[in-house]
């Protein structure tokens, strides 16, 4: 098996033409094969090839299930006993979840990092202050916004769509419903507006992004870039069209069953 290197994987996102250009990253060491340096390596070449970082850090585990709440907000209450006291206080050093994959987690000891402080769904990022502080509890994607106004792009690091958190923001603007959601905090119970909707059927917009996605093989990754507006454009008009776009085919999916609902 290749292993690709810092100079394979700099060389080949310098390709992509984003060297001044603020992105937000999600990343698969997995689907590179064997990098010499790990996450460490790949954080090391974005950071060189892009001109801001930012990545979601969103740490689940501070998720708690009250007995009672909001009508059709995609969640069974009082159901989840077990998982509430499993769950942990948030604090701005906590791990990135898991699901994040490494390379978050990586990013976000990075010593330059910066982080937010949003209970669920926090990112960390590197040059990129102004974007962070763009989030609120009430808007907690608000830094992907922020990213789309300095003409942004999405950098897909051997995934596909259906981890693109920016595609969140779009349905948002879209006028798809978003949800409640609640997290420990030391002192506190606090209400999380703003949570999205499930994201497994996202990778369908893929194939309205084909003119505009940029693309480059390292190793055995592909790596897809796309500028946020453009992304917006699409899922927005897609949703316009069909209301269910995007949404998962899951009968068991409470989020989407939710969305369904809503129309």
């Amino acid at each position: 098996m290749m292993t690709v290197s810092f100079a394979d994987l700099r060389a080949a996102l310098f390709t992509l033409g984003l060297s001044h250009t603020p992105v937000i990253a999600h990343a698969s060491l997995r689907a590179f094969g064997s990098i010499d340096g790990g996450a460490d390596t790949m954080v090391r070449a974005v950071l060189d090839s892009v001109g801001a970082l930012i990545m979601p850090t969103f740490t689940y585990k501070t998720m708690i299930t009250p007995e009672a709440g909001p009508p059709d907000n995609g969640i069974t209450y009082g159901g989840d006993a077990n998982l509430n006291k499993m769950a942990e206080l948030f604090t701005p050093d906590m791990p990135a979840d898991k699901q994040m994959g490494i390379v978050p987690e990586i990013l976000r000891h990075h010593p330059q990092a910066r982080r937010t402080r949003h209970p669920i769904q926090s990112f960390a990022g590197i040059y990129a202050g102004k974007f962070l502080a763009a989030q609120t509890l009430q808007n907690p994607l608000g830094p992907i916004g922020a990213l789309a106004d300095a003409d942004g792009w999405v950098l897909l690091l051997g995934v596909d769509h259906t981890v693109n958190t920016s595609i969140h923001y779009a349905e948002k603007r879209a006028g798809r419903r978003q949800f409640v959601r609640w997290a420990l905090l030391p002192d506190r119970i606090i209400e999380c507006p703003g949570f999205p909707g499930d994201s497994a059927g996202f990778d369908a917009i893929a194939p309205d992004l084909i003119h505009e996605t940029r693309t480059v093989k390292i190793g055995s990754g592909i790596v897809q870039a796309v500028s946020l507006k453009s992304l917006f454009d699409a899922v927005i008009r897609r949703i316009k069209e069909d209301p269910l776009a995007l949404l998962c085919q899951r009968e068991d999916c409470e989020r989407c069953t939710a969305v369904r609902k809503s129309l």
